[in-house]
């Protein structure tokens, strides 16, 4: 075991106890909360919905400690357990090019991941969502979305892993810019092509029907300068029973998405209102801020893999004998996690400030009552706690907790 064996297994323990302290506090938090809806919504929340939004999130939490305990195993075995090491030697027996042994290699890894994940997947859609009445989901969905994802994901992850893998092989020292000029280049493409070409392989979407909704949305973008390819609801009841909204694509190939669930429990002051907050989130400039900031983790992230990459240690210390640019790809991927998860707050805290513009926008564009009805109504009809641990709160969530959101809103009408 050298010295970065004992580093990474130092800092997964840490991330894993500190995540299993978040865990069981906020599970406190709500169960010491369950009883007495918050007086915010007390005329607005009944109280057999917040003991359901109670229950709800305890049960996810708790399954998600159960993931977190899987994930945390299999990732030993992956790693120091040898697991990497006996799957790359299987490829490597093929006596492929580096590049064509690289993409086998990391493409199986994902393969046996999701095979892995499968189980839990299963127990979360057809247990603990159907149990609290949300998934909508049949077996033949279910397994048809992971034939068309693994579809999709080897059509467009074979050609784009070859070329990085080309480009780390072919480009010198300073293959790390190139390939972070690539996966750049690549996301904003996927933003663009995402909504025309691979949402309608998942969902159904047809055009908003003309009338006074259509009406209003129309009104609210054209006084914002708003162009789109048009406003499309989403047959997001055929897979489950929560409501969402949001806006998607770039350039001219901007759509508005509303789930059909969320179209059916909202009246049209409160629609016209959290599309006006999505639309704050353009009108700020959110998208262009996000992809800056993601773009320097992944600057930063790939400036570091271009320095382990050649250092020894990196693949001993993670269980891997023979170093080679795919590996240390993979490795820095499987492995960053758990020395990142400590920048998590940082991250929830930038986006938690996100949602608040986005609400000031929309109190601008709509009544400001008219979002705090709407969330209200999301938050009841998602079963979303309003009592959340402040401080779980402040490494998870990327929306502000609820009684803080609503009291922002509130302020902006007094």
């Amino acid at each position: 075991m050298n010295l970065f064996t004992t580093v990474f297994l130092c800092s997964l323990g840490a991330s894993v106890i500190v995540q299993w302290i978040l865990v069981q506090r906020h599970i406190k938090h709500i169960r010491a909360n369950r009883e007495t809806v918050p007086e915010a919504f007390s005329d607005k929340i009944p109280v057999e919905a917040h003991h359901k939004a109670a229950d709800y999130t305890q049960a996810k939490s708790k399954t998600g400690l159960t993931e977190l305990i899987i994930g945390s195993v299999f990732l030993l075995i992956w790693t120091v357990g040898g697991g990497l090491q006996l799957l790359d030697g299987w490829w490597r027996s093929f006596e492929l090019s580096p590049i064509w042994t690289g993409t086998g290699f990391i493409l199986s890894v994902l393969a046996i991941m999701t095979v892995l994940d499968l189980p839990m997947s299963i127990y979360r859609t057809f247990k603990l969502e159907e149990s609290f009445g949300f998934n909508k989901m049949t077996p033949k969905i279910f397994i048809m979305d992971i034939i068309k994802n693994g579809i999709v994901g080897l059509l467009i992850g074979t050609p784009l892993l070859l070329l990085v893998l080309w480009i780390m092989e072919n480009s010198g020292s300073y293959w790390w810019l190139y390939v972070w000029a690539t996966w750049l280049s690549f996301s904003i493409f996927m933003m663009w092509a995402y909504p025309a070409f691979i949402a309608p392989l998942f969902n159904k979407f047809r055009p908003l029907e003309e009338g006074e909704l259509k009406t209003r949305i129309e009104n609210l973008l054209s006084r914002n300068g708003f162009k789109s390819q048009g406003i499309h609801v989403m047959d997001g009841s055929t897979r489950s029973a929560h409501g969402n909204a949001y806006f998607t694509g770039l350039g001219a190939n901007k759509r508005i998405v509303f789930f059909d669930t969320l179209i059916d429990d909202l009246s049209h002051d409160e629609i016209e209102a959290v599309l006006a907050h999505e639309l704050g989130h353009f009108k700020c400039n959110h998208i262009k801020k996000r992809i800056a900031i993601l773009g320097t983790v992944f600057l930063a992230g790939l400036g570091i893999l271009g320095w382990l990459i050649n250092e020894t240690w990196f693949y001993n210390g993670l269980g891997v004998e023979q170093p080679s640019t795919y590996m240390a790809l993979l490795l820095f991927v499987v492995a960053s996690p758990a020395f990142t998860f400590f920048l998590q707050p940082i991250f929830s805290f930038i986006s938690r400030q996100h949602e608040f513009e986005a609400d000031d926008f929309a109190a601008s564009q709509a009544q400001s009552e008219n979002l705090v009805t709407a969330l209200v109504s999301l938050y009841r009809e998602n079963a979303n706690t309003l009592t959340p641990d402040p401080l779980y709160s402040a490494f998870h969530d990327s929306h502000p907790p609820a009684p803080i959101r609503i009291a922002h809103l509130k302020s902006q009408t007094a």
